[in-house]
């Protein structure tokens, strides 16, 4: 074998083996933990944690960085979500599920709900990643073009 066959060959199977080890890398994903970011101050308010739970996505509040002044607590200091009704009334928002219902469509994630604890109420919502690091989370009432979007930042290792 001359040597322009073998670094021919050896371009091929660089080529073949590059492009099924892109193939069998995960899609990207919005599970993991996320830092919401307040849409006035721009500052960080919570982690909360997406994961898939019988086939959709939810999310729930880990940890309150920062809450606001007019927050209430509880006996125990924890913040709760008093405007909140059913089963989420006056309960404590770290641990809450605040998001749920969201199935993979196409690059977003649609379908689902989210609800604000700070003032109880419900809207639909989906999501979307831009980058590895960012999520654009939508809620609305009706249609998608009446809401507001938050971008979320990813937690990582070092950040």
């Amino acid at each position: 074998m001359n040597r322009f066959s073998r670094s021919g060959l050896l371009i091929a199977l660089l080529l073949a083996f590059g492009a099924s080890g892109t193939l069998a890398q995960p899609a990207a994903s919005p599970v993991g933990q996320w830092r919401t970011i307040d849409d006035e101050s721009g500052q960080a308010r919570s982690i909360v944690e997406i994961y898939e739970k019988d086939g959709a996505l939810r999310g729930k509040v880990v940890e309150i960085l920062r809450a606001s002044d007019e927050a209430q607590r509880n006996s125990e200091g924890q913040v709760i979500c008093t405007a909140c009704e059913g089963e989420r009334k006056n309960q404590p928002v770290e641990g809450m599920v605040i998001l749920w219902g969201l199935e993979k469509d196409g690059d977003e994630w649609t379908g689902g709900n989210i609800i604000d604890p700070e003032n109880g109420n419900t809207y639909s919502a989906k999501m979307g990643l831009d980058g590895a690091d960012r999520l654009d989370v939508r809620g609305y009432r009706g249609v998608s073009l009446f809401g507001r979007t938050q971008t979320w930042q990813r937690v990582t290792a070092d950040s």
